[in-house]
């Protein structure tokens, strides 16, 4: 099938996917529930398999693996997202009624962002070899980073997007419903729920750098990262909703996606010498994932009966 029409097809499908979710669905701001949340985190992920199993008939099965993997280690990574998410939600006491809005214009921008990363980061790696072993140590780098990293604090005031902003207009100190700008004393200013935004923006960046590589250590096809990308991200607000209240379950996750992400990493170095089976790095994905949450669960039920002894 001509790559252009997949290209067209899809950012068709995606366009249409945020004008429904954005005007017809949620034109107006309310707290999003557990059923709601639950079920557009069954509906995404269905659409996710679905269009995998395009994938196979259409591109074949080398394709959909790849797409399968890919999706796979965005949604592991996501996880992360959100822990960064909760964080910075509660720096700044966002009720929960603004919350989807905040998630929703992140959703756009991650989207924006991540198709520039993804043909930029594919056009390195066609056009300079050695840029394989540079997203390979970068890989192994975050991984190891995220082991050692056992606490995050949010310093708002550092990030270079707020300062920047700080700098050209003045950001009002309470919030003005879900506005982002409001007008102050006959000036235009940002709302705190815009530095939110901001923050967002920046940790999905940052988050981006780091999942996109190991996506590209998988295929170099951009329209299966760039998908798989999409997927993952459309089902990450539902997601967040669903889970927030019981990320604090999954401790040992982290342990988890840093092992993916050397393996990732390792797989990209070595990658001139032995090329690492797609369905291999797809169970391995898959059987690390399960393990940590297991544990994690495990772990976390267990402790509070020992305490007591």
């Amino acid at each position: 099938m001509d790559s252009t029409m997949l290209w067209i097809g899809f950012n068709l499908f995606v366009i249409g996917a945020l004008y429904f979710d954005l005007v017809v669905l949620n034109k107006k701001s309310h707290i999003i529930g557990y059923k709601e949340a639950l079920f557009w985190t069954i509906t995404w992920t269905v659409l996710a398999f679905a269009f995998n199993g395009l994938i196979y008939l259409m591109l074949g099965a080398q394709k959909g693996l790849e797409f399968l993997t890919g999706y796979l280690i965005e949604r592991a990574l996501s996880f992360d997202n959100m822990f960064v998410f909760i964080l910075i939600f509660s720096y700044f006491n966002v009720p929960q009624l603004y919350q989807p809005r905040v998630l929703k214009w992140g959703i756009i921008g991650a989207l924006i962002m991540r198709l520039i990363i993804i043909c930029v980061g594919a056009e390195l790696l066609n056009s300079f070899h050695w840029m394989t072993y540079v997203f390979g140590a970068l890989l192994l780098f975050t991984g190891i980073k995220m082991l050692k990293h056992t606490d995050t604090q949010l310093e708002p005031e550092k990030n270079l997007l707020v300062c920047g902003l700080k700098k050209c207009m003045p950001v009002s100190k309470a919030y003005c419903d879900e506005k982002f700008f409001t007008r102050l004393n006959g000036k235009i200013c940002a709302t705190p729920l815009f530095i939110v935004l901001l923050l967002i923006e920046s940790a999905d960046l940052v988050f981006a750098v780091d999942s996109i590589p190991a996506i590209l250590a998988i295929t170099r096809d951009p329209f299966i990262v760039y998908s798989s990308n999409v997927f993952a991200i459309f089902g990450l607000r539902a997601m967040y909703f669903l889970l927030a209240d019981l990320m604090n379950m999954f401790a040992y996750l982290k342990y988890g996606l840093s092992f993916i992400l050397v393996f990732v990493g390792l797989k990209m170095l070595v990658s001139e010498f032995y090329k690492v089976p797609v369905g291999f790095s797809l169970g391995l994905i898959v059987a690390v994932l399960a393990v940590s949450m297991v544990v994690s669960v495990y772990y976390k039920k267990r402790t509070p009966q020992e305490s007591q002894i």
